[in-house]
């Protein structure tokens, strides 16, 4: 029996190895994502529930452990009786045996001395009902144990067997709750004594098996859950991101036609210039202020005014390209983190398939270091991974 326990004590590392490895790979996640979410409570708690478990059945080995030397005392001190009596029958047998004719009777050396360390009869019936009173009660005790660790295994295991054990008890006429022990032959003890040695004294299982499966189904739900909040997140800041190239794009083509009209502009206001400055030289009275001069002098105003604005709307539309330009590499960054966050979070869904399917069944699907996945991912998926 306390073999049985310490094998569902090891058959328990594997889910606590599991959801230790899904919290050590959710620190990988960066940024805003570092939340405590739904999915880390839910490993928490069941880190708890295992944890508890593994309590329980450690309890009873240790105190299986226990009972089993007590048992190996009290037999080794019954062995030891049991011997100095048969070698005491031997002795008195011997005596028997005698009498006058016996060739081995002779006198002699003060027979009727009292040698050292003798006990007198109460003395012997006392230390002889002692050790088998002890023998009887570490027995009964023992039994008691096994079944109750026998309940607690089965508990701990399949809870289907705790409704088949209790139906054993009380068909044996056994009370739930209290279990009897059947008389116990000594010398049976003495033959076997690990048929009697079991676990420890009933104490209340802390968590069952179905406590363990529910917690369980509760974590994969909460993965599942967030995977589809993840996704529709992502999705979201994709087509963000894709409407704010749409209007980075759109931008960069209105700042290229406002710099071919300042440079158009700017042509005409050389041209202007070059015009006043060409009249000026004119010579004697001929250098008049006639209507040609009045108009390309309100020409050049009206181009320098043209010019400031275009300038100041290229200014503005600068800014507005930068602003798009930073609001892109805020989208991009949070999408790369909740890429590397739906990874992350179906690489745990992968792991967790190690508490359904066989080991030896087992096959990764996602691969944590190299980034890439042995199975068929849909376009989203795809996407996640082409970024991390």
């Amino acid at each position: 029996m306390k073999e049985s326990a310490e094998q569902n004590l090891q058959a328990k590392n594997l889910p606590l190895d599991v959801a230790i490895e899904c919290l050590t790979l959710r620190d990988s996640r960066r940024d805003i994502d570092v939340v405590k979410d739904p999915v880390e409570e839910e490993l928490h708690k069941e880190v708890e529930v295992i944890d508890a478990t593994k309590k329980a059945l450690q309890q009873k080995i240790s105190q299986a452990f226990e009972k089993l030397c007590l048992l190996q005392e009290v037999r080794q001190q019954l062995s030891s009786d049991h011997r100095d009596k048969m070698e005491t029958l031997d002795i008195d047998r011997g005596c028997l045996s005698l009498n006058l004719k016996s060739p081995n009777i002779s006198l002699k050396a003060n027979p009727m001395r009292v040698p050292s360390g003798s006990s007198t009869l109460q003395q012997w019936d006392d230390f002889s009902q002692f050790n088998k009173n002890l023998a009887e009660t570490e027995m009964k005790a023992a039994v008691e144990l096994r079944e109750a660790m026998a309940l607690t295994i089965a508990e701990v295991t399949d809870p289907s067997h705790t409704l088949l054990f209790h139906g054993r008890l009380v068909a044996r006429g056994f009370p739930v709750g209290h279990v009897a022990s059947p008389p116990l032959n000594l010398r049976d003890f003495l033959r076997w004594p690990r048929a009697y040695a079991s676990p420890c004294p009933a104490s209340p299982v802390l968590q069952t098996n179905n406590e363990l499966e529910a917690q369980r189904v509760a974590t994969d739900f909460a993965f599942r859950k967030r995977l589809r909040e993840m996704e529709k997140v992502y999705s979201e800041l994709r087509w963000q991101e894709k409407n704010t190239l749409e209007e980075i794009a759109e931008l960069q083509e209105g700042i290229r036609h406002l710099e071919e009209d300042l440079r158009r502009k700017l042509q005409n206001l050389k041209l202007c210039h070059t015009r006043l400055e060409s009249r000026t030289y004119r010579p004697n009275v001929e250098l008049c202020r006639d209507q040609a001069q009045y108009g390309l002098t309100d020409e050049v105003h009206q181009l320098e005014a043209t010019i400031a604005a275009l300038k100041q709307k290229l200014a503005q539309a600068q800014d507005a390209l930068d602003a798009l330009h930073k609001h892109l590499a805020r989208l991009q960054a949070d999408i790369d983190c909740k890429a590397n966050s739906m990874l992350l979070d179906a690489k745990c869904m992968d792991t967790r398939r190690k508490l359904t399917v066989p080991a030896e069944k087992f096959v990764p699907q996602v691969d944590t270091f190299t980034r890439t996945t042995n199975r068929t991912l849909s376009p989203l998926k795809s996407c996640q991974l082409q970024l991390v």
